[in-house]
């Protein structure tokens, strides 16, 4: 392949994305409409923005774009604010940023833990988890409710510590943490410190386990041998497993939740069962992706993508929430939520080798979720306007910090 330098590869400008920035999808129309790829400067480096439908189909599994961290040159990442979001993700040892043989030895033993058909058994146990959320939301004093924070939260958080077998005993202290960590407008060093803490309970959860083996994943990845997996590797899969196991689906339940308040009519054709709740899942998932970039791809060579010369070395993010609403892709129902059986399909789970492992388990969560919400509380209702919620003050999460709702009388 040619990729020789012409007058259209001239340093372009360069788009600053701010977790500040209230208006996501603002921003994403803005790189969509920019060019196929965007120079873009987040948390102190610059990176190529892939926000079009087509173009990020084509970064998610092109074979010169790697997970690697290895194949980002040093000059490029100079400047990466530490402890940052994106910091956080590309010093991960996990399969999360692993290409290839290395990958496959990571991914192997958690597939089989999260396949379609094992995830699909998990449906009574999860169903259950959601019943007694929804029991903890009748306890609440009358009044505004925080949905977010009383139901979306705590119920991936309960499923994805009960799948790695998280002692109940710790689960308080690791949930806390883990809420603080999402919490980005929070003092960076009470961040820093959450997120040690966090690690901490998951180290000592592995460490019992290697004094005690049982019959749960963690035990299994242990058995696996430091040849196949080692420390770094385990302590950062356990610790991917948890944070993405919940922290996705937070965000799902909780825009899931919105776009139904904020669209009556398709709410009742989804409860009278004209429409099927998975329905309502693939379109919050296009439209309000949970995710909103996710770092990174690295260039093992030159490469020309859509016409743009990406140089060996340069790094690539993944912008889902801005494939979701592609014109060029979706036409007029772009921006607008619309449940449709079938549903149209969306990157938000990414595509290739890389495609997310929890699929099945947050499109089962929150399909649960939904269906028991609004079965059991069939006056809920937003407690104020729905827009203006504020954002998650994060580069990669996309959703509102709070979701208040007046639950209604519960069903019977």
């Amino acid at each position: 392949m040619k990729t020789g330098r012409t007058a259209a590869d001239r340093e372009p400008p360069c788009v600053a994305l701010d977790a500040r920035t209230e208006d996501v999808h603002a921003v994403n129309d803005l790189l969509r409409r920019a060019g196929p790829l965007v120079r873009v400067e987040i948390e102190g480096v610059r990176a190529w923005a892939a926000a079009r439908y087509s173009t990020l189909e084509t970064v998610l599994t092109h074979p010169d774009l790697s997970k690697d961290i290895r194949h980002w040159s040093a000059e490029a990442r100079r400047g990466l604010r530490p402890g940052g979001s994106i910091a956080q993700v590309v010093g991960d040892a996990s399969m999360v940023n692993s290409e290839g043989e290395a990958h496959r030895r990571l991914r192997a033993p958690l597939a089989k833990v999260f396949s379609p058909r094992r995830v699909r058994e998990l449906r009574p146990r999860i169903e259950a988890v959601a019943g007694r959320m929804l029991d903890r939301l009748e306890e609440l004093p009358p009044g505004p409710a925080d949905l977010r924070r009383e139901y979306a939260y705590p119920l991936p958080c309960e499923v994805i510590a009960d799948i790695l077998d998280i002692p109940r005993e710790r689960r308080a202290e690791l949930y806390g943490h883990a809420h603080v960590t999402t919490q980005m407008k929070a003092d960076r060093r009470r961040i820093e410190d959450a997120r040690a803490g966090r690690r901490a309970v998951l180290a000592d959860v592995i460490a019992e386990r290697r004094r005690a083996p049982g019959d749960d994943l963690v035990s299994e990845l242990i058995a696996l041998g430091e040849d196949r997996l080692t420390a770094e590797e385990l302590h950062d899969t356990f610790e991917t497993l948890f944070v993405a196991g919940h922290v996705t689906t937070v965000n799902l339940i909780t825009n899931a939740v919105r776009a139904l308040l904020s669209a009556p009519d398709q709410l009742a054709r989804l409860r009278s069962g004209e429409l099927p709740w998975d329905a309502a899942v693939e379109e919050a998932l296009r439209l309000h992706s949970p995710i909103g970039l996710f770092p990174m791809r690295y260039a093992v060579r030159d490469v020309r993508i859509d016409g743009v010369l990406v140089r060996a070395g340069e790094a690539v993010l993944a912008c889902y929430a801005a494939a979701g609403r592609d014109p060029d892709e979706y036409g007029e129902r772009a921006a607008r939520f619309e449940v449709t059986e079938p549903a149209p399909s969306h990157l938000s789970f990414g595509q290739g080798p890389h495609y997310c492992l929890g699929a099945p388990l947050a499109r089962l969560q929150t399909e649960i979720a939904l269906a028991g919400l609004f079965a059991a509380y069939p006056d809920l209702a937003p407690a104020g306007p729905l827009d203006g919620l504020g954002s998650l003050d994060t580069v990669i999460g996309v959703s509102t910090p709070t979701l208040p709702v007046l639950l209604g009388r519960r069903a019977r």
